[in-house]
């Protein structure tokens, strides 16, 4: 940690940033206390990760549950429209943390940062409650999702997790294994705070030049994964451009491409490997003697 704990202007800075994020998507944000809008999210939720609606991944008594407990849970409005909402539940108390548990933003909203206003208002809450930390994981070979946490958001990768939640056969995940990557959001540092200022965050400076790094795994031309030997010290995992439409169109490449991921990336972290950012061209950055 940075410090021992947030000072008011501490506060009073994510909120203004929080904000002016807020505003500057065009929409307001607030916590969420209502069955009619734990309603309102359980069907956002189902629009966004089931193709019938129904298999949805929240329901309206857990939302209540978090809701009651004090717990975050915030709803993103266009006008009266909910676009976007987040919720997370508290870490034991000695650790003063926060895991949150999921966050979607309807996909007609797409290109107005709802998703960065959300963070930012989740970032402000918690530290106004005393939170230092917010964890949550991601699908690591989702590109935009890596650019996002890493780079927007200034978050840094913590451990790479095989199948997280089992196998998911919702239209996001398209039944292939969850593997997951935990990244921890230190609220009270400088680089958090510039992060949701709009400042995103470049990848750490490690021991090694930038000049000797290796690539370990990239698309071929036809989008395959592609293994390469090096014993680099600095070492580059490349995505494949989407995810999502592979999935979609050709899953068993998609699996391919987990399988490869977990090897590379997910062995290097297993072995102590840190990652020190995601660069524009769709590459986690890693070094891989790194000790923390």
């Amino acid at each position: 940690m940075s410090a021992i704990g947030a000072s008011e202007d501490l506060v009073e800075n994510a909120r203004h940033a929080a904000r002016a994020a807020a505003d500057s998507a065009g929409i307001t944000i607030r916590l969420l206390h209502h069955v009619e809008e734990f309603s309102e999210v359980v069907a956002l939720f189902g629009r966004i990760w089931t193709s019938d609606g129904i298999q949805r991944p929240v329901n309206t008594e857990t939302l209540r549950a978090i809701s009651k407990a004090g717990s975050y849970l915030a709803g993103a409005y266009d006008g009266d429209k909910l676009v976007g909402a987040s919720l997370g539940f508290f870490a034991a108390p000695s650790q003063k943390a926060l895991h949150s548990h999921i966050a979607g933003v309807d996909g007609q909203m797409r290109g107005r940062n709802v998703g960065f206003a959300i963070k930012a208002h989740q970032r402000a809450w918690a530290l106004g409650e005393g939170i230092h930390e917010i964890s949550w994981t991601f699908d690591p070979l989702i590109s935009r999702n890596a650019h996002f946490n890493l780079v927007k958001l200034g978050a840094r990768a913590n451990t790479y997790h095989h199948n997280y939640y089992g196998q998911m056969n919702d239209v996001l995940n398209g039944g292939d294994d969850t593997d997951r990557l935990l990244v921890t959001w230190d609220l009270l540092s400088a680089r958090v705070a510039a992060a949701c200022y709009g400042k995103p965050a470049t990848p750490e400076p490690g021991e090694h030049s930038a000049d000797d790094a290796r690539t370990l795994l990239e698309p071929s031309a036809h989008d395959e994964p592609t293994v390469r030997k090096t014993d680099a010290a600095l070492v580059l995992v490349r995505l494949p451009n989407d995810i999502e439409e592979l999935r979609r169109s050709r899953p068993e490449t998609a699996s391919r491409w987990r399988a490869a991921l977990r090897h590379s990336l997910g062995a290097l972290m297993g072995d102590g490997g840190r990652v020190l950012g995601f660069d524009s061209s769709r590459r986690y950055v890693i070094d891989t003697q790194a000790r923390s």
